[in-house]
């Protein structure tokens, strides 16, 4: 790791000491100085290398002009970090340079905290002040075309490498603006990682890689940073490679090595509240673009029922996510979702509707100490007497933390035939011995 970086992150709470926002003053002062010296208008038809370029030349005549002989020390921190002013996140960049952060979590201009290996962590990192803060979001909501400020005070948003980002100002942030932001992978998890991480079995990665070659719908549901998307994308990967794919996301986190796929991702509306482009809508329009399987990164409401018709005509093996609890409380939601549609159907061809759409539920929890485990694989068996009918293939029974506070515990196989043996059989896959012999 960078020797700037452990400083920048390593050091705890309360080793946030004035020289160090005192230092990020100098560094807002020398960048409004940098600006009011550009020509932005010629530098706008510039290439980017050459704007960083030219940006660095001025920031190192500023620099030799602006800078005091004790503050020389800062030169080359603050020549590096004056470009992330201009073109990066200023001061949270070089967190971005640590693979094993996760979330970048900015609850005001003075306070950070990181996730790294699923724990939150606080930084030494500080902005300026508040304003610093602001315009490094504002600058985040530009690239996209959107607007923060007291109108318009919360952005979703997405930078270019993919992270997600979520940011709410004053009047709503009551005690200042705050920043959230998701990162990816260089390298999205196989099944594999899973099961080298201990978030599943190998038997079952390999019946999960079998349910989804043969065409077996499946829905994902967890909590917040549970690992749904991550599992979604593991998923994915192993759908055949002569398949049509369309991913609909809210914000497009998949990344898929398949040679067939169209992307698609909801547009919010714009200032004058026009313009909107919702799931529902895009999960309609990917059915007549011949899809052979739709993934939606995750249902939140009407677009459910547009879904569950999918799965039930024609496009079985589609995979979608849902936050939930438990299993059980994933398809009381997801009949929920059903219900916001605006149909009056009854509860028991809701229930049959998903019941013949989707055929394996996986549920994933992040546990103490930030272990992420897929708690149980479930068979959606039919309807009877009204209810809905789960049945548990596997489960993950905690025992306890070790010394770390980490949970630990165990994978178990009930021992259940699953209904859908005979389609994958037919698919030419097979069940895991080992979900079959447990009994």
């Amino acid at each position: 790791m960078p020797a700037m970086l452990t400083r920048l992150t390593e050091l705890p709470a309360d080793a946030r000491t004035s020289p160090e926002r005192e230092y990020q003053l100098l560094k807002v002062r020398l960048h409004e100085k940098l600006v009011d010296s550009l020509n932005l208008a010629l530098l706008a038809e510039l290439p980017q290398d050459e704007l960083e370029r030219e940006v660095r030349l001025v920031g190192e005549e500023l620099i030799d002009e602006e800078l005091t002989r004790e503050e020389q020390v800062h030169r080359t921190r603050l020549l590096a970090e004056l470009v992330d002013e201009v073109f990066g996140l200023g001061p949270l960049e070089p967190l971005f340079q640590d693979p094993d952060i996760s979330d970048v979590l900015v609850n005001n201009s003075q306070e950070i905290f990181v996730e790294r290996r699923g724990r939150l962590e606080p930084t030494s990192v500080v902005f300026a002040d508040e304003a610093h803060l602001v315009r490094i979001i504002q600058r985040i909501a530009s690239r996209i075309g959107r607007r923060v400020d007291e109108v318009n005070p919360m952005v979703d948003a997405r930078l270019p490498d993919g992270s997600r980002v979520n940011a709410v100002i004053r009047p709503l942030a009551i005690d200042g603006p705050n920043l959230s932001i998701r990162r990816f992978r260089a390298e999205p998890f196989s099944l594999d990682d899973l099961v080298d991480n201990g978030t599943m079995t190998e038997p079952i990665a390999r019946f999960l890689m079998a349910a989804v070659a043969a065409r077996c719908s499946l829905l994902v549901s967890g909590g917040t940073g549970a690992g749904k998307t991550t599992l979604l994308n593991a998923l994915a990967q192993h759908v055949p490679d002569d398949e049509r794919l369309i991913t609909i996301e809210d914000a497009a986190e998949l990344r898929l090595r398949h040679r067939h796929v169209i992307r698609l991702e909801t547009r919010p509306s714009n200032t004058e509240g026009s313009g909107e482009i919702t799931q529902r809508a895009l999960v309609r329009n990917s059915l007549r673009m011949r899809p052979d399987r739709i993934i939606v990164g995750e249902v939140r409401g009407a677009e459910a029922l547009d879904m569950l018709q999918a799965m039930n005509t024609g496009h079985e093996g589609s995979l979608t996510t849902i936050h939930a609890n438990d299993t059980r409380d994933a398809l009381a939601r997801l009949e929920l979702m059903v219900a916001m549609a605006g149909f009056e159907l009854p509860v028991s061809v809701v229930r049959e509707y998903i019941a013949f759409g989707i055929q394996l539920l996986v549920h994933v929890s992040r546990l103490k100490g930030g272990a992420r485990r897929v708690m149980r694989v479930s068979e959606l068996c039919g309807v009877e007497d009204g209810r809905l009918m789960v049945r548990d293939l596997f489960v993950f029974k905690q025992s306890g933390l070790d010394a770390d506070g980490i949970a630990t515990g165990s994978f178990v196989a009930t021992g259940e035939t699953p209904q859908c043996r005979e389609r994958i059989e037919a698919a030419g896959e097979q069940i895991p011995a080992e979900l079959l012999a447990a009994k």
